[in-house]
């Protein structure tokens, strides 16, 4: 698979960025297809560096209501957190 059919965006929020000081790993959103090992070649080949584990979560949208009161729902996503071995970077910023 081609990294751009597996990788959608990475997920910047406070507890990404904590893990990825502290531990090396790096949270991104991909397609719902995606495989840890099509993850895992994905970003080894767009960022350059060698990953070490990749975990893999399908997050539920949650249940919202609209201004006049109808129920909707967010989408769901696939959210997959790559860890890197000792001493990789990527640089997001």
């Amino acid at each position: 698979m081609h990294s751009d059919k597996v990788l959608k965006l990475v997920r910047l929020t406070e507890k990404a960025n904590q893990l990825s000081s502290e531990l090396g790993q790096y949270t991104f959103e991909v397609f719902p297809t995606a495989t840890k090992g099509a993850i895992a070649q994905a970003v080894e080949r767009t960022f350059k560096v060698t990953v070490k584990r990749v975990n893999v979560q399908h997050i539920r949208g949650k249940n919202k209501k609209s201004r006049t009161g109808r129920p909707s729902k967010a989408s769901d996503f696939k959210k997959a957190i790559v860890t890197l071995k000792a001493g990789d970077k990527i640089e997001l910023v």
